[in-house]
């Protein structure tokens, strides 16, 4: 819910966004419906890649490409304007390399599935990337952070 809220406040239009770890794409289809394209949605589990296609399908959005891969399968991706990676906090840590690899100046990195006391981790991972802290969103100890690169 707390990237949906950042999704919801965010201009999205003509903007190149992918979500990683994208679950049944939520996020996605709600990027594509506030104007982000193209969309790229990637899990690494196939259940989650039949069922984002099927969510496209219900919600009658085009434009999302969805594929099942690891972060190994961003390497010929991007640059993206945006990125979603709603994972877990061992995985954004260990992937967060390869995320900045498809940003380019100006991109936005909007990250959640951890607690609030594992901020300070994932910040200093971002700013050791190069990716300035920008704000965080909390709810029932959960947390989510905004970055720029």
């Amino acid at each position: 819910s707390l990237i949906i809220g950042e999704l919801l406040d965010s201009d999205l239009q003509g903007k190149s966004l992918l979500d990683m770890g994208c679950g049944t794409s939520i996020l996605a289809i709600l990027a594509r419906m506030r104007g982000a394209a193209p969309c790229t949605a990637i899990d690494i589990d196939e259940w989650c890649v039949r069922n984002s296609l099927e969510n496209i399908e219900l919600n009658h959005v085009d434009n999302i490409a969805v594929s099942q891969g690891d972060a190994s399968s961003l390497k010929d991706l991007g640059p993206f304007d945006v990125i979603i990676a709603n994972i877990n906090r061992n995985i954004l840590l260990n992937d967060m390399k390869q995320y900045v690899r498809c940003m380019h100046p100006g991109s936005e990195l909007y990250m959640s599935g951890f607690y609030v006391d594992d901020i300070p981790l994932i910040q200093a991972e971002a700013e050791r990337n190069g990716l300035q802290f920008v704000h965080h969103q909390e709810k029932n100890r959960w947390a989510a952070v905004k970055f720029r690169l």
